[in-house]
């Protein structure tokens, strides 16, 4: 079995709001192996957000841990990178600068960089677009670079929230295909927020399932299905139902 890359102990976290307390997590208990895909999935208001910042080094929790290789989680950090629902790319930088801001802070030559970013334009599939500013191209293509410009920088820990949701049916069902051919290709270990049910059983060897009130994880399901995963055939849509059926518990 692969190695545990993350481990998330007896989690909690309680915010302040007008000298009261809101607990939004509350004992958060699993762990994550090397090169797997989990997905959190519940319903709005559950927690799945906070917990995502927290494991990205946004948040501290109010108690308990986040260990990535046995380390504790003190503040943001290059072994997790973090996709948003918002590409949050610079307007002013091309899509070729855009994905090689990261590399800034590193010592290579600029030959090694270029050669870096025309690699991942191409896994990617926007090498016609390097020299684009990001207002010129699409919402999707725009998630495309976003997630060029964190996989560039190699990270332990790919997190992601709810990075398809405001894109339109067909260009989402193009992004999780795509997600999935880098994550065949990088080995990358991915947490994907989402509340998307069928997006949870298209992308997820594990999905953890999230209530609310507060946010706790009340269960763990296993993604049998073989890949990949059509929404058309009877086991996903089986799945799919006991999965809906698991959310209004």
């Amino acid at each position: 079995m692969p190695k545990t890359i993350l481990r998330i102990k007896n989690l909690r976290k309680v915010f302040r709001n007008n000298g009261s307390f809101l607990t939004v997590l509350d004992e958060i208990n699993f762990t994550v192996r090397r090169g797997e895909m989990i997905c959190l999935l519940g319903r709005s208001g559950c927690g799945k957000s906070t917990l995502l910042k927290i494991l990205a080094g946004f948040l501290f929790p109010s108690s308990g841990a986040v260990l990535i290789n046995d380390k504790p989680v003190t503040g943001p950090g290059p072994d997790r990178c973090v996709v948003f629902q918002e590409d949050t790319l610079f307007p002013w930088l091309t899509v070729k600068e855009n994905i090689a801001f990261g590399l800034k802070g590193q010592i290579k030559e600029k030959i090694a960089i270029r050669q870096e970013v025309e690699h991942f334009l191409s896994l990617v599939g926007l090498t016609e677009f390097g020299d684009f500013l990001p207002p010129e191209i699409s919402g999707g293509m725009r998630q495309r670079v976003a997630l060029a410009r964190v996989l560039i920088l190699k990270p332990k820990v790919l997190l992601m929230d709810e990075p398809f949701a405001s894109l339109d049916a067909q260009t989402r069902e193009e992004m999780q295909n795509l997600l999935l051919s880098l994550w065949g290709k990088l080995s990358h270990t991915v947490l994907f927020v989402t509340h998307d049910v069928n997006e949870a059983i298209t992308l997820a060897d594990r999905i953890l399932l999230m209530k609310k009130g507060p946010g706790r994880i009340r269960d763990e399901i296993g993604v049998d299905l073989p890949r990949p995963r059509k929404s058309a055939d009877n086991e996903f849509l089986t799945f799919s139902k006991n999965l809906y059926d698991a959310l209004k518990d």
